[in-house]
Formats: structure tokens, C-alpha cells, sequence
């Protein structure tokens, strides 16, 4: 099978580009300036979802898939410190989203993630649960489901210490997660983020510079996505369940001054 090669190049200088679609819910909105695109969450309780994005999708007709790069540069306004909710930007199957009524999917996701406390999604050994990461997931594997059967045993198991510690790891590659703790202080001035994404593996830079590699594999096409809300979530191994709102108490914004999309397939073979 063949697939079309694309390229996405968005300076944020002019017209929006339509490959890249801009969504505002709630209390979100979206404004450009010459450089920059300004995701928004203005100040609202917790009653309501806000959301910010951009993304190459619509539905669920992903068209992202291996190999490919992404580039993308941004910072979080006023800073990190003031961020409520989840933000980043890369690649994901889009398997859930609050307020929406279609079937939620297992998630698959490459992708540079930050989740605010209460947040505890602390899925990899010995990286909290909340924070600036580069991420994978991958739930949709064989691994996955042949633990299910004993799923609800090995929660009750990964609550004794010493079991969690020498079990926790089958279950972390069950769920293809690959988590790398990056300085929560990136956030507050521009970087430039990448994502190099094969089919095997996936490379993360910051500034040209390497910061994790993750094997994984996913190979499944997905959707780029760069976005900020006000949700949260609680999952760990031991149980501990949990999503909400938060209520945003000051304007926050994740800025992206540019995003390209690179095809990393040879034209000769395609």
C-alpha cells in the first residue's frame, strides 16, 4: 500500500494553514499573532471543559505515521508554575475526550506530555506521576490484552511494595509505556521540540539536542495534536482511578511560534 507524502509548514506569519485544524471549547480561544499561535484557556471554574488545539485531523482520519519528524517550538505564558491541566504536542490515537459521546479507544500516544498536579498518571517505574515528559503509549498490543484476565489480581498485587517493584515492569510493557522526567522549567522561555518517530523506535530533541529514545511499536497511523485544557486524570498501577476539571484561576496559554510535519520516507520508494 501506498501513502500520499505530505509536509506541514506553519510559521503562524500568514493565512492559517487548512491542513492544520484549530479547535476552542469552553473557555479556550485561539488567537495568531505575526509568529505565533496563542492556544488560550481564559479563567473558569471546574464545572466546564476548556480546550485549545491544533491538529491534522478531524473524526478519527489520522494520516501521521512512521517514519516521520516533528518540529514544533513553544513555551508555556506566564510560565510553567501557572499551568492547570494537561498540555503538549505530538502524536495520538485521540481515544478519549470529555463532553464527546463516541466509543472511547484504548490510547496510543508519542508525544511531549505535561499534566499539572492532582494529575498522578504514574504509569513508569520511577517517574512521577506529573510533569514535563517525552512519552509513549501503546495499549494496543498482545501484551495488553493477555494480562487482562489477571488485571484486577495484579492491581491488588502492585499495592505490596516489593511486588510492585519486580511485576510493575511486565505490566509497564504490556501498555507499550516509556516515559523520560524533563525540567519543568523548558516551559517558560521558547525551545524547539522534536520528535523523530520510526517504526520501531522514537527519538526526542530539545533544541537539537537528544534527550530520550523510546523502542516501542507503534506503527498504527495517528494524529498530530498541540493542546492545552483543564482536565486531569489519576491512574496508577495500584488502582487509583480518576479524571476531573480543574478550575482555571488566571489566563494560561501554550504558544507554538512554528510546527513542521516532515515525511522521512524516501521518494524513490514510495
Amino acid at each position: 500500500m501506498q501513502f500520499d507524502m505530505f509536509d506541514i509548514r506553519e510559521t503562524f506569519e500568514n493565512e492559517p494553514n487548512p491542513d492544520l485544524y484549530r479547535t476552542a471549547l469552553g473557555n479556550a480561544h485561539i488567537t495568531q499573532q505575526p509568529g505565533q499561535l496563542w492556544l488560550t484557556l481564559r479563567p473558569g471554574d471546574k464545572d466546564r471543559y476548556s480546550d485549545a488545539q491544533i491538529a491534522d485531523y478531524t473524526g478519527r482520519d489520522f494520516i501521521s505515521r512512521p517514519p516521520l519528524r516533528m518540529t514544533l517550538r513553544a513555551y508555556a505564558s506566564p510560565g510553567v508554575d501557572a499551568l492547570r491541566g494537561t498540555a503538549g504536542f505530538g502524536f495520538w490515537n485521540h481515544p478519549f475526550v470529555p463532553g464527546e459521546t463516541r466509543i472511547p479507544h484504548l490510547p496510543q500516544a508519542l508525544w511531549f506530555f505535561f499534566a499539572s498536579p492532582p494529575s498522578n498518571i504514574q504509569l513508569a517505574r520511577g517517574v512521577p506521576g506529573y510533569g514535563w515528559k517525552a512519552a509513549t503509549f501503546n495499549a494496543i498490543q498482545w501484551r495488553f490484552f493477555a494480562l487482562l484476565p489477571i488485571a484486577p489480581l495484579g492491581l491488588l498485587l502492585m499495592r505490596i511494595p516489593v511486588l510492585y517493584r519486580h511485576l510493575w515492569p511486565v505490566g509497564q510493557r504490556a501498555i507499550g509505556v516509556s516515559e523520560y522526567l524533563l525540567d519543568n522549567k523548558l516551559l517558560n522561555e521558547p525551545h524547539t521540540y522534536a520528535i523523530e518517530w520510526r517504526e520501531h523506535s522514537a527519538t526526542f530533541f530539545i533544541d537539537d539536542r537528544i534527550v530520550y529514545q523510546a523502542r516501542h511499536n507503534l506503527r498504527d497511523s495517528l494524529g498530530f495534536i498541540a493542546w492545552i485544557d483543564n482536565q486531569y486524570a489519576i491512574v496508577t498501577p495500584q488502582g487509583n482511578l480518576g479524571f476531573g476539571l480543574l478550575p482555571v484561576e488566571h489566563e494560561q496559554s501554550l504558544v507554538l511560534e512554528s510546527v513542521f510535519l516532515q515525511d522521512l520516507r524516501d521518494p524513490e520508494i514510495c
